[in-house]
């Protein structure tokens, strides 16, 4: 082969890496599915969390199936009392990996006559939130008005959430932040509902509700939010004898998806490899047996080392940086890259090395054609490398 045609031949399968990474890329910033959470009942069978809750018929079309069908079994004559509930969103706040600090309003409806051995008197709240970590802020009474034998209260909350979030598709990766609502009274039949009535009936699949308009979320946009109920056990009565709440009950949960912005972390991160992986490429153009073009492009082995060590720090660096945003999540999708660089960066020293010494088996292939092995096949390897990492990810998720 020629030496266009081996240049020819690099830019193919460069330009054909390339636009299979934008395609990976593309498939992975699509929405996840969200994960459907089983429990099993006390007569073995499974019982899986809802899903999206769009409106009130869907809503109680599961807890009759899911729940007020069992409560014979479980002892419990009567149905359950409903309370609708509501919450909106104010604003957002990831504090590390594990922990997000949410402030907003949160209210219930009690019907007159049907909930008033339920409303919580002046200054109680009516609702717990059991993933909250940060016990000293409590929910304060903002409002509490009457009006057509209904009686709303509502509080303003600020609490940090603890949540198991995933960042292994990490700049891809998509959250669902929820709010997990207990009743206050859980010792008793009570079963919290959404209240699909406070927001204009605007809460289809597609629809996003209860959250402020102009919430700032700096790395993050929203892409949906919505109510289920997913299904909980526990090993305890909590003390309570005959507790009902102990077998799959139907836990509320208001759940705000969000998406992250690729192009600040493509920025902060990515970019920095691709100049590393372009300077890199710089020093290897410069190795050659020719000594006139050597001593042109100042060739030396010490110097090539040196470069390659230069770089190591470089990328180590921006890996410690991206590594301090995840402790102890493990290894994330674009730390492979990193992994990939330090692979490429030792063996273009040992390559450097090797190339001066010509050894006599190996010199046929490093020195042909004056380097051009590495000069045409560089960018190629790095970019179907990159590609083979993705495709395992892709398959992995």
């Amino acid at each position: 082969m020629s030496n266009r045609a081996w240049w020819l031949l690099a830019a193919t399968v460069s330009v054909a890496s390339i636009a299979a990474l934008v395609g990976l890329w593309s498939h992975m910033n699509r929405h996840e599915v969200i994960p459907v959470s089983t429990c099993e009942g006390p007569d073995g069978s499974d019982i899986v969390s809802s899903g999206q809750l769009t409106d009130a018929t869907v809503a109680r079309r599961y807890l009759d199936e899911n729940w007020v069908k069992r409560l014979p079994a479980l002892g419990v004559g009567s149905p359950p009392v409903e309370i609708p509930t509501g919450i909106f969103i104010q604003s957002l706040k990831f504090f590390n990996s594990s922990e997000v600090n949410l402030t907003g309003y949160i209210w219930q409806r009690f019907a007159d006559g049907l909930h008033d051995h339920v409303v919580p008197a002046r200054d109680e709240i009516g609702f717990i939130l059991p993933e909250q970590v940060d016990s000293n802020v409590a929910p304060r009474e903002a409002y509490r008005y009457r009006r057509g034998g209904w009686q709303v209260v509502g509080w303003y909350f600020e609490a940090t959430l603890r949540q198991p979030f995933v960042y292994f598709d990490y700049p891809f990766d998509h959250k669902t932040v929820w709010v997990r609502l207990w009743p206050q009274q859980f010792s008793d039949n009570i079963v919290l509902v959404p209240d699909f009535k406070a927001y204009d009936e605007r809460t289809g699949p597609t629809d996003i509700f209860g959250i402020e308009h102009a919430i700032v979320l700096g790395a993050w946009q929203r892409t949906n939010t919505f109510f289920d109920y997913k299904p909980t056990s526990y090993d305890t009565n909590f003390g309570i004898d005959g507790y009902i709440g102990q077998n799959c009950f139907p836990e509320l949960h208001y759940n705000f998806v969000i998406q992250r912005r690729f192009g600040n972390a493509f920025i902060v991160h990515l970019l920095p490899l691709f100049l590393v992986a372009a300077l890199l490429y710089g020093a290897l153009l410069t190795i050659s047996d020719d000594e006139t073009v050597a001593s042109r492009h100042g060739f030396s082995t010490s110097g090539v080392i040196g470069t390659c060590s230069a770089l190591f720090f470089v990328v180590l660096l921006a890996h410690i940086q991206l590594r301090e945003q995840f402790a102890g999540a493990r290894v994330v999708y674009m730390e492979f890259f990193y992994f990939l660089m330090y692979g490429v960066l030792v063996t273009a020293a040992a390559y450097t090395f090797v190339f001066a010494t010509k050894p006599g088996r190996m010199s046929r292939y490093m020195h042909y054609r004056d380097n051009l092995i590495v000069r045409a096949g560089y960018w190629p390897f790095l970019l179907v490398c990159m590609v083979a990492i993705t495709v395992v990810f892709v398959l992995a998720r």
